[in-house]
């Protein structure tokens, strides 16, 4: 380690999630040369390793392992073989020989956001501002030109939040452009407009979505310099760790009071922008949302077809329970046989009479 040793032929592997952290004396020539840096997998990881771990594991042919790798950005590969582990273990609590799409996504669902809590007491009318919450959301995403397909709504309380809208990626997210994280802003506050327009108040529920927006909206203007106004220049610059575990960076303001209030300004200007072009889509798709909070209240759960159906005016709630139905029923193992007949007058299994034992005197 001191790189003045003569040995050859020894290497030295190390690894660490934190290298910033580290002490620059372990990183002089001659003593970790070469660095690796191991990323969480790509779509295409994430299907190789779901086919890894599905071979132990009997699956529908319904069950498609890319659209799971493909609605799990971010995911290691532990978290991979824990959501096929959950799967197969939610289809034999529900005794199906094999496991089923069903089990796939709430297994996803689970891993990734946290277990269904439907023990929770809900208020109806706080269940119907969810459901106009997640509507809103559904709505703007599928009307902006570039937001990702909704892949299901859901009001069912999952983790900290009471519902929620999911996207399935197009493609792995590498770089944002300027139009895709406008439309990102408008779906976010889709959920609080929603509220104002058809409840007539606003809640709590849109804490997350004014949050992330904001967070947003902040790199845009003072990180990748997508203001005209205040131009290509990096505002908040964040000094580097301290050598030592515990030590955090600080962020240092290198600019002056006028500049700060034009970042105000600016970041106040994109979130209203994006607060009216959420208002004027969901004021022009106001039966779409309607039907939909009405379907969620009904089913719950939406799905991608479902949602696609509700848009172009097609829905059947016929057709939407025989496809419960259907997957309910997939997979299901045979009824075991009834219990043997009684015999009237006798209790005790005739095994346990007709047969005496040998050592019976």
């Amino acid at each position: 380690m001191d790189g003045f040793d003569t040995n050859e032929g020894v290497i030295l592997i190390a690894a660490t999630n934190r290298p910033d952290v580290l002490d620059k004396a372990l990183l002089r020539p001659g003593r970790f040369d070469r660095r690796i840096v191991i990323d969480l997998p790509d779509v295409k990881g994430r299907f190789e390793i779901l086919k890894v771990h599905a071979r132990k594991i009997k699956l529908d042919a319904g069950v498609d392992l890319m659209h799971i790798a493909r609605n799990t950005p971010g995911a290691s590969g532990a978290d991979l073989m824990n959501i096929l582990n959950e799967a197969a273990l939610l289809a034999a609590r529900k005794g199906r020989s094999a496991v089923t799409e069903v089990e796939a996504a709430e297994a996803c669902d689970k891993v990734r956001y946290g277990k269904e809590r439907r023990s929770l007491e809900i208020d109806q009318n706080e269940k119907r501002t969810t459901a106009y919450h997640e509507s809103g959301h559904a709505v703007v995403a599928l009307f902006v030109k570039h937001a990702d397909p909704v892949d299901k709504v859901t009001i069912i309380p999952r983790g900290l939040s009471l519902g929620a809208t999911h996207f399935m990626p197009r493609k792995n997210r590498l770089s944002y452009w300027k139009s895709e994280l406008l439309d990102q802003l408008a779906v976010l506050m889709g959920g609080r407009v929603a509220e104002e327009i058809f409840i007539g108040d606003i809640s709590s529920g849109a804490q997350m979505d004014i949050t992330q927006a904001t967070r947003l909206v902040r790199s845009m203007v003072c990180e990748w310099g997508m203001t005209d106004k205040l131009g290509t220049v990096a505002y908040d610059e964040r000094a580097e760790h301290g050598q030592y575990l515990g030590t955090q960076g600080f962020q240092e303001k290198s600019y002056s009071q006028a500049t700060a209030e034009a970042i105000d300004i600016e970041v106040r200007k994109l979130l209203d922008e994006a607060l009216n072009h959420a208002r004027a889509l969901i004021q022009e798709h106001r039966a779409e949302v309607q039907l939909m909070t009405e379907m969620l209240m009904e089913f719950e759960t939406l799905d991608r077809e479902d949602v696609l159906e509700i848009m172009e005016g097609k829905f059947d709630i016929e057709k939407k329970k025989q496809r419960l139905k259907i997957s309910q029923d997939l997979q299901k193992k045979n009824n075991p046989p009834p219990p043997p007949e009684k015999i009237p007058g006798r209790d005790v299994p005739p095994s346990l009479t007709d047969d005496p034992s040998p050592q019976q005197v």
